[in-house]
């Protein structure tokens, strides 16, 4: 089996219409199309559902599904709500900072910019509680490369550990990445 690509990635609603407005008018996504059924295809169910498919760009696809007779939307309260999100890439600091600045003057709440050494990022939730992430890459020459070349003994030191491991650093002193001791 080879992959080609991510064909659609799909969440809940609580309001197609709400859901594809937000996206429309703050992400600057074009609503693609809709299906709508009173059975689940692949169970058989009944079980009315609004299916919604937005272009996140370069042939990415978002999608939501609202499901009026089922019980309403919740999260996972064993995980916090920082950890479930849906993350955008953004092509410079500059769009980040005007998404930044469009998000506040709509009345939307925004975390950020935070600092990730490789990319940097804001946070906000959508109408239905998803919270979302707008990135732009920071990298500098042969960041993403050591961070890959140290991921594997990262993991295996993080599955005995289950305490962060330091593998690989940015040296904001002297502007060097380099790998360290584990």
């Amino acid at each position: 089996m080879k992959l080609q690509g991510v064909h659609h990635v799909a969440y809940r609603c609580r309001d197609a219409k709400e859901t594809v407005e937000f996206y429309q008018k703050h992400m600057n996504m074009d609503f693609m199309l809709a299906i709508a059924e009173n059975e689940v295809p692949s169970t058989g169910e009944p079980d009315p559902y609004m299916h919604i498919f937005l272009d996140a760009g370069n042939g990415n696809v978002l999608a939501f599904f609202e499901l009026p007779n089922q019980p309403e939307m919740g999260r996972d309260t064993n995980t916090p709500e920082w950890v479930q999100h849906i993350a955008f890439k953004l092509g410079s600091m500059d769009e980040l900072l005007a998404a930044k600045e469009s998000l506040e003057a709509a009345g939307i709440d925004v975390l950020g910019p935070t600092n990730h050494t490789i990319f940097k990022s804001l946070y906000f939730f959508d109408p239905n509680g998803h919270r979302i992430e707008l990135a732009a890459n920071t990298d500098e020459p042969g960041m993403l490369e050591e961070l890959k070349r140290v991921g594997p003994d990262m993991l295996e030191e993080w599955s005995k550990t289950k305490k962060a491991p330091k593998h690989a650093a940015w040296l904001h002193g002297n502007g060097e990445f380099k790998a360290l001791d584990g």
